[in-house]
């Protein structure tokens, strides 16, 4: 489950009405402050290091062992260089971590991969492309590129 700083707003109403639900359920009640304890904790450690913990999660964390769970093998071990600093930043905010250990699992792609951001041409530009098509020499190195820029132009233009 993660606990994710980002979107919170969107999703506070979904929040309220998971919290309502669990308070509704005595056997589920239970379960709240362990929930509202992890979702501290995970947004301590994103404090800590926002930069690396953005695809991190929380496993456990139980007797001053802190699990955490890492999307591939280079951010577990730009990871294990920064844990001495997210030791300090949550003993100063509280927490009890004697140690801390990481487990690569991979995530789900969805999950990964980040927002595209999409490119926009303004026309001159696609008309810039559209003559730089019809300029360039037709010889077979340079076939792939023209109808590339063929096919750029005609999705642009319609």
């Amino acid at each position: 489950m993660r606990f994710n700083s980002s979107n919170i707003s969107m999703k506070r109403r979904t929040a309220v009405v998971a919290t309502d639900f669990l308070r509704r359920d005595d056997k589920m009640a239970a379960l709240l402050p362990a929930i509202e304890r992890m979702a501290a904790l995970q947004k301590d450690c994103a404090a800590a290091l926002p930069a690396m913990f953005k695809f991190c999660d929380i496993l456990a964390f139980e007797e001053g062992q802190l699990l955490l769970s890492t999307p591939n093998a280079a951010l577990a071990a730009k990871l294990k260089q920064q844990i001495p600093k997210l030791q300090e930043t949550l003993a100063r905010r509280g927490w009890q971590v004697q140690a801390v250990k990481l487990k690569v699992q991979m995530m789900k792609a969805v999950e990964i991969k980040e927002q595209m951001r999409a490119l926009s041409l303004n026309e001159a530009a696609v008309t810039a492309f559209d003559n730089l098509s019809a300029t360039l020499e037709d010889t077979p190195q340079n076939a792939t590129l023209i109808a590339a820029l063929k096919a750029m132009v005609a999705k642009r233009r319609v």
